[in-house]
């Protein structure tokens, strides 16, 4: 069965988040490092884009979120627990008190920075543009990788980043097999 079928069957063809039957598609919770059922929701077009980009979220779309924060499915948590703290506000504060989340599902909830100290902060490329968790850049200088004796050639293409959480000047990725940091004035978002 493929991912979005599971998806569908799951969610009775609903949006997970807040109950739209239309523009539904699959909402990948980074990091994501593999993509199954269990570390994504079926998200209609307004909750994607809201749980995808800060800066496009609407409090009131939200208050959908007394609902969802109780879903028996870790995935809708995670999100529901995202989503009230970044909001940050006297209603989204009392439900966030309210809410139970296992130790290793609020682990996976602040894996993305949100809610944790500093992380207001934000990582940006050479050229300006925001990075997110989970991007892709491009290296736009030869860097001489320390202690891993190889130099990572201009060009080459990082997938799926990680922000480091108290530096907005560094960022972490995938070079030649190895797992390096990297300062965000040498990459471009691609």
């Amino acid at each position: 069965m493929s991912l979005e079928k599971e998806l569908v069957s799951r969610s009775e063809g609903k949006c997970e988040m807040c109950g739209n039957t239309n523009g539904l598609k699959v909402y990948d919770i980074p990091p994501v490092e593999i993509r199954t059922a269990n570390k994504a929701v079926y998200a209609c077009d307004t909750c994607w884009e809201q749980m995808d980009n800060s800066d496009t979220t609407e409090e009131n779309h939200w208050r959908c979120l007394n609902d969802s924060m109780w879903s028996e499915i870790d995935a809708v948590k995670v999100m529901s627990w995202r989503m009230l703290t970044r909001l940050n506000t006297s209603w989204t504060q009392n439900l966030l008190d309210m809410m139970y989340v296992e130790d290793d599902v609020l682990k996976w909830a602040k894996a993305s920075g949100e809610g944790v100290e500093g992380m207001n902060l934000k990582h940006r490329d050479s050229n300006g543009v925001i990075l997110s968790q989970g991007d892709s850049v491009v290296l736009i200088k030869d860097l001489v990788v320390k202690g891993a004796g190889f130099t990572a050639k201009r060009g080459t293409a990082v997938r799926n980043i990680n922000l480091v959480n108290d530096n907005p000047e560094h960022i972490e990725g995938k070079v030649n097999g190895q797992r390096i940091v990297i300062l965000t004035q040498f990459v471009k978002k691609s």
